[in-house]
């Protein structure tokens, strides 16, 4: 998550703004289950300030409090010795069971701050978690997967940047979603079909205006043949038929996704090219490196990778984030439960 300004500090963005306005207007409680760490606790005395969200901090009380942070509304749960974990144990152990999962080796998993953080969501005692500042994607999202699973009717979990590039006529005054730039590696055509799915969604509940898809490649309808372009057009063909609705189109180069003027010459029949915000990438090395030359050469605000597709709102960081960057993640990811259970 690239730094873009703490609850109580100045140029934080209009984007940011909106998102916590929006999501001090219906609080979440969201979990942080990373209450060791001093970023954590932090972001969790700025978002209580903030009245953005309700926030509980999985740690050991009395090391939290030998902090010297504020903790003071702040709700401290110790997972290792929560009243909680004989009732998430037996939960936890009938969804894994079929797995090989023992009732013992259930007890032990609810005292890990992963997955009592998890439990809580999935039980709805919280309405989402954000982690990561210490542990790596892979152990954040498996109890997600094992637990929470995906969200119904997807079938594929992908992360997402919201990019807002200043001074900028393209995509919804400047801001766009640039997926996926975080997580699925080499997408099938049918995974960069659900992945331009889920962002369009993403889109519409954060950005609250009209996704416009754009499949990416380096191929202007069928100006170029390749495995990679056959790729592109297969996914938007499958796209389409899920969504006949949704302006999506593809293959298109950058350009022409996103500048009027070129969509127009390359594509003169496509709706789509010239007004794309949505910028759906065919592999994860090509919008990792577009959303980090977006931020370091336009200098754009970069803003995730934020997950989409499991059932319940859960976001992995940076193991580099600071206080401000989890605050925002909790502002986004309230957000994104706002937009559930509005479903």
């Amino acid at each position: 998550m690239v730094k873009a300004g703490f609850l109580k500090g100045t140029g934080m963005s209009s984007f940011l703004e909106q998102i916590n306005a929006r999501a001090a207007a219906n609080k979440q409680h969201i979990v942080l289950p990373e209450g060791g760490d001093l970023r954590t606790l932090n972001a969790a005395r700025a978002l209580v300030d903030g009245n953005i969200a309700e926030i509980t901090v999985l740690a050991d009380p009395q090391k939290a409090a030998e902090s010297g942070i504020d903790l003071s509304g702040i709700n401290i749960v110790n997972p290792a010795q929560s009243p909680s974990n004989a009732r998430y144990a037996e939960v936890l152990f009938e969804l894994r069971k079929a797995k090989g999962l023992t009732l013992e080796d259930a007890q032990k998993l609810v005292q890990q701050e992963l997955y009592h953080g998890v439990m809580m969501v999935y039980l709805d005692e919280a309405d989402g978690m954000v982690a990561g500042a210490v542990h790596s994607t892979s152990n954040v999202l498996r109890p997600c997967l094992q637990i929470l699973k995906t969200a119904p009717g997807v079938a594929l979990v992908s992360a997402f940047f919201v990019i807002v590039v200043p001074d900028c006529d393209f995509g919804a005054n400047g801001t766009f979603i640039f997926a996926d730039s975080g997580l699925v590696q080499h997408p099938t055509a049918e995974e960069l079909a659900e992945i331009a799915l889920s962002s369009a969604g993403s889109f519409e509940s954060l950005v609250e205006a009209t996704p416009v898809v754009a499949m990416l490649s380096h191929s202007t309808k069928g100006s170029a043949k390749s495995p990679s372009v056959a790729k592109v057009e297969l996914a938007t063909q499958l796209a389409r038929a899920k969504a006949p609705q949704l302006a999506l189109d593809g293959e298109l180069q950058l350009d022409a996704a996103i500048v009027p003027s070129v969509g127009e010459s390359k594509a003169p029949d496509s709706t789509v090219a010239g007004h794309a915000n949505v910028l759906v990438f065919p592999d994860l090395d090509s919008g990792n490196i577009a959303y980090k030359l977006a931020q370091r050469l336009a200098r754009a605000e970069a803003y995730g990778p934020i997950t989409q597709g499991l059932a319940k709102p859960v976001n992995d960081l940076s193991r580099g984030a600071s206080a401000e960057d989890i605050a925002g993640v909790v502002a986004i990811t309230a957000v994104q439960s706002q937009a559930r259970k509005n479903q």
